[in-house]
């Protein structure tokens, strides 16, 4: 995996939630690939959920300073940060795509980081929003 990857919060808290089955072993693996090829990109909003729910939504929580030490690993990575024309353009999104409005924040900073495909479980396996193609590696 080479191209850009932008994943969805949901994806980073299950490759560190070792209570989450085979959705732990698929997340780490995609995890570490994106290390490997440095082609991942997230955006400050997925790092604020990833930190309150791998503490307190996860199956197996991690402490504070696991969680920030997370964080600050992936803050090496390719980072979107959300500006105030960033919640202006989700707004658009939202209304165009008829998304919620976090999904839509979540859809501009994929498109944002340039990314081809945006991991997630949330979004429509397959679909597409220009270059950019939903993929669940969930699904099998």
């Amino acid at each position: 995996m080479s191209a850009r990857v932008f994943l969805d919060t949901n994806v980073l808290v299950y490759a560190h939630d070792r209570g989450a089955g085979e959705k732990h072993e698929v997340a780490a693996r995609l995890v570490s690939e994106l290390w490997e090829n440095r082609s991942g990109s997230l955006s400050t909003q997925v790092l604020k959920e990833f930190y309150v729910n791998v503490r307190r939504k996860a199956e197996r929580p991690i402490s504070a300073q696991r969680a920030r030490t997370a964080i600050q690993d992936y803050l090496t990575w390719n980072i979107i940060v959300n500006s105030g024309d960033s919640i202006l353009d989700a707004i658009d999104l939202e209304r165009r795509h008829r998304l919620s409005f976090w999904d839509a924040l979540i859809l501009q900073a994929a498109l944002e980081s340039e990314a081809q495909v945006l991991l997630s479980e949330d979004f429509q396996h397959g679909r597409r929003y220009g270059d950019l193609k939903v993929a669940n590696p969930f699904i099998s």
